[in-house]
């Protein structure tokens, strides 16, 4: 499989061939503005990543770090190093993981499962970061007769580990585990910019509802010009356009569900039809009933 050096190819060409490509990305390659998109994403640090906004976490991001993101959820690096930036991002078909998947063993779990308290990053230690780069290169390698066969297998054997730490470090979060470094833990996973990360959780909260800057300025008593400062800052966005990433996730997870294009516009918050209809075209490509029939089908 050819390593691609563009996370928007990698993207097109997992939708096309329906399995899943990998980008080995330099700082040659902007990070994107808040997205969503229809493929799984895992993001491993390599250099230069400094914080990742994922819905409404904040995450801090070292060599070694590894994301394992959905479909539904809006993300977006909000520091990077403007001299280094080096990672490596796979893109998978969630179709394709049910394939490979067997009745004992969802290798799309570690997508899937959303537990509380939860945490999209894995940690890897220096032998684990050897053994995904191992997969990767075997993957990216393999030529000749049955290549196509050893990089399935190779991806197999990665999606086996990383759901396997993933389970781990589940489990350890929701038993308590090292209850007396709990809250180290935090402090090291999120960025804590206590005004951001209340007002956050405010518009997470409310997001089926009409949200205003006027309203998020009234409802924590600061200017609206200073809350549109100090967002922009810590999530590298506005809110408006935020607000309008976390509305089309929701939109997406409806029409997933139930193929219904009106109540994916009520729930999602949208309080326009004609903006909702321009706002997910623009942002999936294709119209929501278009993306209702495929998703259904």
């Amino acid at each position: 499989m050819e390593e691609l050096t563009s996370c928007k190819t990698a993207i097109e060409n997992c939708k096309v061939s329906g399995t899943f490509a990998i980008a080995h990305l330099y700082k040659e390659e902007k990070a994107m503005d808040m997205h969503i998109h229809d493929c799984y994403e895992i993001y491993y640090s390599i250099c230069g990543g400094k914080q990742f906004l994922i819905d409404n976490c904040f995450y801090t991001i070292a060599p070694g770090d590894l994301f394992i993101i959905n479909q539904y959820e809006s993300h977006k690096l909000t520091q990077i190093d403007n001299s280094v930036h080096e990672r490596i991002v796979l893109s998978v078909a969630p179709d394709f993981m049910k394939q490979i998947s067997t009745e004992q063993t969802d290798l799309s779990f570690c997508f899937t499962h959303r537990s509380t308290p939860f945490s999209h990053k894995l940690s890897l230690n220096k032998e684990q970061q050897k053994r995904f780069l191992y997969y990767i290169n075997k993957i990216t390698s393999a030529e000749g007769f049955a290549h196509d066969i050893t990089e399935y297998a190779a991806f197999m054997e990665l999606m086996v580990m990383l759901n396997t730490l993933f389970v781990r470090n589940t489990e350890q979060t929701s038993t308590g585990e090292n209850t007396a470094d709990a809250a180290e833990y935090k402090d090291s996973s999120y960025r804590y910019n206590h005004q951001v990360d209340d007002i956050l959780t405010f518009i997470n909260q409310n997001i089926s509802q009409p949200i205003t800057i006027e309203q998020l300025a009234g409802q924590f008593y600061l200017s609206e010009s200073y809350i549109c400062r100090i967002f922009k800052s810590a999530t590298g966005t506005t809110i408006n356009k935020y607000i309008t990433a976390r509305r089309i996730s929701i939109a997406k997870a409806v029409l997933n569900e139930n193929g219904n294009v009106m109540e994916a516009f009520e729930r999602s918050g949208f309080t326009d039809y004609s903006n909702f209809f321009k706002a997910f075209t623009k942002a999936v490509g294709i119209s929501p009933k278009k993306y209702a029939s495929l998703s259904v089908s």
